[in-house]
């Protein structure tokens, strides 16, 4: 089962939670090693000796450059050095992930007499280990940190590498060892396991933490629920939801925001219960008035998209413009929703109104409509958008002319479809996860079968392989099977989608 992130739908708790993770690494959960952006920053008092080292530091962009000459460098020409300050640095470079970076100041750090190593430093180390390393490095890491420096922040880090690494039956084994140093106290605790869980699809162990923690009376917090919420979305399962929400509303300590329900509608939408993630959706449309925070719009949008409600998109819309200015992620957002409606003089209109606001031409906003206009065979509208983007200064990518591509073939336009193709394989970057289907394929090798042009199917296979597409000892069999009257692709050749 594909698991639903909660980077989509509780965005706004970001700072708590890690990008396309529940929980990312020790940062959310271990008290020791959870900072913002506002407390990192505030921490390196501007003018001071360490914030010119940090200033040093930070233009090094090479993850693979060692920051170990600069360091010494600056001990050697006499400088003060000091760790705390040395800290805030690398919880800065990890905060914007430059992890890399930061453990070798982590690493350095270790090195001099006067660093006395914490539980927090060792937490830290470990998340960045398994971000670096890996997972393994991580664990042999913890397995020679002493006993006394293994507090619960530590053993939180690495279960969230776990988690990322979705290793369940390894980080039930620590969560063990937790249980029998006496270490299993807090709802934090919980929720780092209960996010392996829910990272490897082990719902059903998620039941077995929650009898646990009311055994022990460990209360739920908000970040519990968002876990327990998001599982049963995944699952697509609808009592589960309406058991959490409930739970959720009745709890005095959980201030509830637009993205519970926004989580709750995601998964009614699954389960195909139109009604109860209408139901939700008003609710959370309702708290989402509140903050001005464009993801939130864009997302309750593609939800009412997603019931087949047109009209609340539109209304949705409207309001994002009264009370927000909209960027290109707004503007792809509707168009692409109102598309899956049929609604074209909606989503052209919207276009215009984009167009004519002059905002960084984005490639992606125009492919909505040529792939609506391929599908349809509107050929001219989608090549008019093409020679317009063009005009602004915005060429088109390999989506453009491979949507233009299948739209040519799909009408019996094959010149032009091959043309198309070629422009999206020489775009295309060699090892991309996306490739051609079978069928567009099959269709311009078949039209340089009908022309009997070996040397321009020569050419395209080669851009297949060039592109490793298919792989190179194909060549000659695919140039042979055109050569002999057949068209027949390789055995073993499937293509994936664009992820």
């Amino acid at each position: 089962m594909k698991l639903v992130r909660l980077r989509t739908t509780l965005y706004n708790i970001k700072a708590q939670l890690g990008p396309g993770n529940v929980l990312d690494s020790s940062s959310s959960y271990s008290t020791a090693t959870r900072t913002t952006t506002r407390e990192v920053t505030n921490s390196l008092r501007k003018g001071s000796s360490m914030y010119k080292l940090y200033r040093m530091l930070s233009p090094m962009g090479d993850p693979n450059d060692s920051m170990v000459p600069l360091l010494d460098q600056w001990v050697e020409e006499g400088r003060p050095l000091d760790m705390e300050q040395l800290r805030v640095i690398v919880k800065k470079f990890r905060l914007y992930k430059r992890f890399s970076h930061a453990l070798q100041i982590s690493m350095w750090m270790t090195k001099k007499s006067n660093f006395v190593r914490t539980p927090a430093d060792v937490a830290i180390r470990l998340d960045l280990i398994a971000k670096v390393q890996g997972i393994e490095q991580a664990a042999n890491y913890f397995n020679c940190v002493p006993e006394k420096l293994k507090l619960p922040s530590v053993y939180i880090a690495l279960l969230n590498a776990y988690a990322c690494a979705k290793s369940a039956e390894k980080a039930e084994i620590i969560m063990q060892q937790m249980r029998d140093r006496g270490l299993v106290k807090k709802t934090i605790d919980y929720n780092s396991m209960m996010n392996v869980y829910y990272q490897t699809g082990n719902y059903k162990k998620l039941d077995s933490l929650m009898h646990e923690m009311e055994e022990k009376g460990i209360d739920c917090d908000k970040y519990t629920f968002s876990i327990l919420l998001s599982a049963y979305a995944a699952a697509s399962d609808g009592e589960g939801i309406d058991k959490i929400v409930a739970m959720m509303e009745a709890d005095r300590g959980v201030v509830l925001d637009w993205t519970v329900y926004a989580t709750a509608a995601s998964g009614y939408v699954k389960a195909g219960l139109s009604d109860k993630a209408l139901a939700v959706l008003r609710k959370s449309e309702v708290l989402m008035m509140h903050n001005k925070f464009s993801r939130a719009y864009d997302f309750v949008i593609t939800q009412y998209a997603a019931c087949g409600n047109k009209d609340d998109v539109l209304r949705v819309w409207k309001h994002y413009k009264q009370n927000l200015k909209v960027y290109n992620r707004g503007y792809i957002c509707v168009i692409s929703s109102l598309l899956k409606f049929d609604g074209m003089e909606s989503a052209e209109k919207i276009f215009e109104e984009w167009e004519s606001r002059n905002l960084c031409h984005d490639i992606r906003i125009p492919n909505h409509l040529i792939d609506a206009y391929c599908r349809r065979g509107l050929l001219h509208k989608a090549e008019t958008l093409i020679y317009k983007a063009q005009l602004r200064g915005t060429e088109p990518n390999v989506r453009t002319w491979y949507l233009m591509a299948t739209g040519y073939l799909q009408n019996n336009q094959s010149e032009k479809g091959v043309e198309a193709m070629k422009k999206a394989l020489v775009l295309l970057e060699a090892g991309t996860r996306w490739k051609p289907s079978k069928e567009c394929l099959a269709a311009c090798l078949g039209y340089y079968k009908k022309e009997r042009d070996i040397e321009g199917a020569d050419y395209f296979i080669k851009l297949l392989t060039g592109k490793e597409i298919i792989s190179a000892d194909l060549h000659d069999r695919l140039l042979n099977n055109i050569r002999n009257g057949a068209i027949a692709l390789p055995l073993g050749f499937e293509p994936t989608t664009r992820s």
